[in-house]
C-alpha cells in the first residue's frame, strides 16, 4: 500500500482530502493529514480505513521527516514560507512533493538538485497558479497548432461569493487564507500592454478599476497581478505586445478596498499595543477629525465620498466606527484587519463561493483577427467544500493520482504547463463539473 502525505488540514484541503479518500479503496493507498490543530484533521478526515491523522509541530524536525521518510509521496498546503522546509526534507529523503504554491526564488536554487535527485517537485499545481496554466497552455498550443500568431492574452481569475450569498455591501466573503486577502496586492502590478511595460503601485491598483463582462454574471472589476512578465517565457510567448494576469472582483468590493489602503489599514508592518486601542481610534488616525461633524462624515470627507456612500456603508459594516478596544496584543495594521474580516465577512454555514476565470486571447490566423473568450464558473457546495477547496485541491489529487500510478515520466522544478500534464488533469477536472465555455468574436 503506497502513503500520501499531506501537510496542512486547512480551508483548501477539504476537497483534496475527500478525493484522496474516494479513490483509496480502489488504488489501495493510505493518506496521513499533517496538521497542528488534531480536531480539524479528524473533522476533514472523519472514521476512514484510509486515513491517519498527525498532530505535530510543522518546526519538529523529528517528527516532520520521520513521517516524510516513511511516504511515497509529499503534497503540501502549508503557508508558503513554509514549503521551503518541507521541499529541503523532500530533496533529503527522495520524495516527490505537489503544491499548489507559486515558485519563490529558493526553491529556484534547488532546481538543479531536485533533477539530480530524479525527483519530481509540482509547483503552482491549484487553482490560480494551476488551473490558470493548464487552461491557458491547451488554448495557447491548440492556436498555434493551427498556424494562429497571438498578440494579446488576458488572463483573469477570482473567488468570489455566489450571488444566491451576496448580501453584504463588500460582496465578499472570505473562502480562503484571509491573510491572503489582506496582503493580495500589496506589492504592485507589472505587465505588458500594447508593447509598453507598465507598472503600477499598490495605491493605484483599486482606483478605478476597469471591468470585464462575464457571460451570465455580467462585469468583473479587475486589478492587475503581482508579476504578469515572469509567465511570459513559460507561456512561449516572447514577442506578444500584451499579455496581463489579473484577480477579478466584484467593483464595489474594489472601491471598499481603495479606502481600506487610503486609511493605512492594509500595512504589513510594525506592530503596536492594542490593548487600549478601539476600532475608532485605529480606523481614523491618519483623517483630522472635525468634532462637529459624525464620524461618517468626518471619514467621508477624507476619502472624497458623501457620507451616506456605499463606501462609508462598507466600513461601517466592518465595525471600525466602534468604541469596542481591539485588545489583541501586539498587532500590526494587516494582522488587525485580517482579523477584522474573519469576523465581519466570514462565510456562514449556507454560503456558497463561486470561483470565476477569464481568458482573453487576441489571436491571427490566415490574415483574419479573432478574440477569443475562454471561461470557467464554479460554484461552491457550502462553507466547506467551496469552489475555492475543489478547485486548488482537485489539480492536486489528480496528479497525485497520475504520480502514484506512475504515470507521469517528469523530473524536476516543474509547472504545469506540458501537455502531459495539463491534458488528462483537465479532463478529469471536467467530471467534476469544472469547465470552460469558449466564445469567439
Amino acid at each position: 500500500m503506497k502513503h500520501v502525505l499531506l501537510f496542512g488540514a486547512g480551508k483548501s484541503a477539504t476537497c483534496l482530502i475527500d478525493y484522496l479518500l474516494a479513490n483509496a479503496p480502489k488504488y489501495k493507498w493510505h493518506l496521513t493529514v499533517v496538521d497542528s490543530d488534531l480536531l480539524l484533521i479528524k473533522s476533514k478526515i472523519g472514521k476512514s480505513y484510509y486515513a491517519s491523522p498527525a498532530a505535530i509541530d510543522i518546526k519538529d524536525q523529528a517528527e516532520r521527516q520521520k513521517l516524510i521518510q516513511e511516504t511515497d509521496l509529499v503534497i503540501s498546503l502549508l503557508p508558503p514560507h513554509l514549503h521551503i522546509t518541507i521541499a529541503k526534507d523532500c530533496l533529503k529523503f527522495k520524495k516527490n512533493l505537489l503544491t499548489a504554491s507559486y515558485i519563490d526564488p529558493e526553491i529556484s536554487k534547488l532546481a538543479k538538485d531536485i533533477e539530480d535527485a530524479n525527483l519530481l517537485f509540482m509547483y503552482e499545481m491549484g487553482l490560480d497558479p494551476g488551473i490558470d496554466h493548464m487552461s491557458a497552455m491547451k488554448l495557447i498550443h491548440s492556436i498555434e497548432k493551427k498556424g494562429g500568431q497571438i498578440f494579446s492574452f488576458k488572463s483573469y481569475c477570482g473567488g468570489l461569493v455566489s450571488p444566491d450569498s451576496n448580501d453584504n455591501p463588500w460582496e465578499y466573503k472570505i473562502s480562503w487564507n484571509a491573510r491572503n486577502v489582506v496582503l493580495a496586492g500589496s506589492s504592485g502590478a507589472i505587465y505588458r500592454e500594447k508593447g509598453k511595460i507598465k507598472e503600477l503601485g499598490y495605491k493605484q491598483l483599486f482606483d478605478h478599476n476597469k471591468t470585464v463582462n462575464i457571460p451570465g454574471l455580467g462585469k468583473l472589476a479587475f486589478y492587475p497581478n503581482r508579476d504578469s512578465l515572469n509567465y511570459i517565457d513559460l507561456y512561449n510567448l516572447q514577442n506578444i505586445p500584451t499579455f496581463m494576469r489579473a484577480t477579478l472582483r466584484y467593483p464595489d468590493f474594489c472601491e471598499g478596498w481603495n479606502a481600506l489602503i487610503k486609511l493605512g489599514l492594509t500595512k504589513d508592518a510594525d506592530k503596536f499595543d492594542t490593548s487600549n486601542l478601539s476600532f475608532l481610534k485605529w480606523s481614523t488616525r491618519a483623517v483630522k477629525m472635525d468634532k462637529s461633524l459624525t464620524i461618517e462624515d468626518n471619514m467621508a470627507n477624507f476619502l472624497g465620498v458623501t457620507g451616506k456612500s456605499k463606501v462609508i456603508k462598507q466600513l461601517k459594516f466592518l465595525g471600525i466606527f466602534s468604541e469596542e478596544l481591539i485588545n489583541l496584543g501586539d498587532k500590526n495594521d494587516a494582522e488587525i484587519l485580517q482579523h477584522v474580516l474573519e469576523n465581519q465577512l466570514r462565510m456562514e454555514p449556507h454560503d456558497k463561493d463561486m470561483i470565476v476565470m477569464l481568458h482573453e486571447i487576441d489571436f491571427e490566423r490566415r490574415d483574419l483577427n479573432t478574440k477569443m473568450q475562454s471561461y470557467m464558473i464554479v460554484q461552491g457546495e457550502d462553507n466547506l467544500r467551496t469552489a475555492m477547496a475543489k478547485t486548488v485541491g482537485l489539480p492536486l489529487g489528480i496528479l497525485a493520482k497520475m504520480v502514484l500510478l506512475d504515470k507521469v515520466d517528469l523530473k524536476g522544478l516543474h509547472i504545469p504547463v506540458l501537455p502531459s500534464i495539463y491534458n488528462p488533469v483537465l479532463k478529469e477536472l471536467e467530471e467534476h463539473d469544472i469547465r470552460f465555455e469558449e466564445i469567439f468574436d
